[in-house]
């Protein structure tokens, strides 16, 4: 099986065995659109889920508990607080965290000792916390303000690096993407967004552009002098760097998976730990939906941009007509190139040709 994949990848590299990736680009932004559009429905209805360090509010712990029974809490809250709405959830396989509207110091009292009564626990093993809403404010105000400043570098350095907008506009695109996409997710699990999980949505930015950027760098190799040759497009040489790149992707993706689904399925489900729970879960689809977009999202998409620059219109139309003459033996000539480049106007169903054979 090792040595099949590795052929596989080998064969990937040299071009002996491709798939036309970037010829499909309808295909994968039709599904990238699809999921995109699901996602934003969903942080719509039902939408995100905000933990208390966000909106403010009391918060109990209580540790060492015989039951887990959460109707136990919401009656004893009701008991001193009838207009409370608590939200309950269970941490670990002992303990219950109790969330409220901000109250008084001795209503904090007076349900810390309620508590643990109901549960059968000293008093010292209820533990308190107040979180102002002014806090969560500051966290939020301070991410979307470190996002603004990534995305401004971002910018400015796929810029400069690749020499063409186009390329920074395509792998921000693929950021917006997984982005979106992760969020949704979240908002349909239906769990807290805490600190930890802000955490994880700005580190899937940084895997992202990472992988991202290792592909366009092979496009970059492969496309160096592309209008000095008449035998590929820039699609085709494109679409061999996505080739080339695929199997070290599929590597790194599995890699990184590993260790953060280790994380999400025994740290979160099985030991209970929270706050593992939030970054991992964040991390595992933006890994995931990441691997997609470098591959199958941001590459097609850079292709279709350049694509629109008038020197690489008038190449691909060039070796479209190269091509389709050599095939019935005719001369080439400027007629032919124009009705070459009719065909590549947007709209036409013959702006990507198949891959060219390879002689054997």
């Amino acid at each position: 099986m090792a040595v099949g994949f590795a052929q596989w990848g080998n064969d990937l590299y040299t071009g002996r065995r491709s798939y036309n990736i970037v010829g499909r680009k309808r295909l994968w932004f039709t599904i990238s659109f699809s999921l995109v559009a699901i996602c934003a429905i969903l942080l719509v209805k039902p939408g995100l889920n905000p933990g208390i360090e966000f909106r403010g509010g009391s918060e109990f712990v209580i540790s060492g508990v015989q039951t887990s029974d959460q109707k136990l809490a919401a009656d004893t809250v009701a008991s001193f607080a009838p207009e409370e709405i608590p939200r309950i959830t269970t941490v670990g396989s002992s303990s219950l965290r109790i969330q409220t509207t901000t109250l008084t110091n001795a209503q904090v009292e007076k349900a810390g000792a309620a508590l643990a009564v109901a549960y059968n626990v000293p008093v010292t093993q209820v533990t308190s916390n107040f979180v102002g809403p002014s806090w969560g404010q500051d966290v939020s105000s301070k991410a979307i303000r470190g996002l603004i400043v990534f995305l401004v570098l971002v910018t400015l350095v796929l810029t400069i690096y690749f020499r063409n907008w186009r390329m920074a506009v395509a792998a921000l695109l693929a950021l917006f993407h997984d982005l979106i996409i992760t969020v949704g997710i979240y908002a349909a699990v239906g769990w807290e967004v805490t600190p930890a999980t802000v955490i994880g949505f700005l580190t899937i930015l940084g895997y992202s552009i990472y992988d991202t950027v290792v592909v366009f760098d092979k496009v970059r190799e492969n496309t160096v002098g592309v209008r000095d040759q008449s035998r590929f497009t820039y699609a085709e040489k494109a679409n061999l760097a996505v080739n080339q790149t695929l199997v070290r992707s599929i590597n790194t993706s599995v890699v990184a998976l590993l260790p953060v689904s280790g994380i999400l399925f025994i740290g979160a489900f099985v030991l209970g730990a929270g706050t593992l729970r939030d970054i991992a879960l964040a991390l595992f689809v933006g890994m995931a939906i990441g691997a997609f977009s470098s591959i199958f999202l941001a590459t097609p998409f850079a292709v279709l941009l350049r694509e629109r620059e008038p020197e690489l219109h008038e190449h691909t139309a060039k070796v479209l007509a190269n091509r389709a003459k050599a095939g019935s033996g005719e001369v080439v000539g400027a007629a032919d190139v124009g009705r070459a480049t009719a065909q590549l106007r947007p709209g036409s169903h013959q702006g990507n040709a198949a891959q060219p054979r390879r002689r054997k």
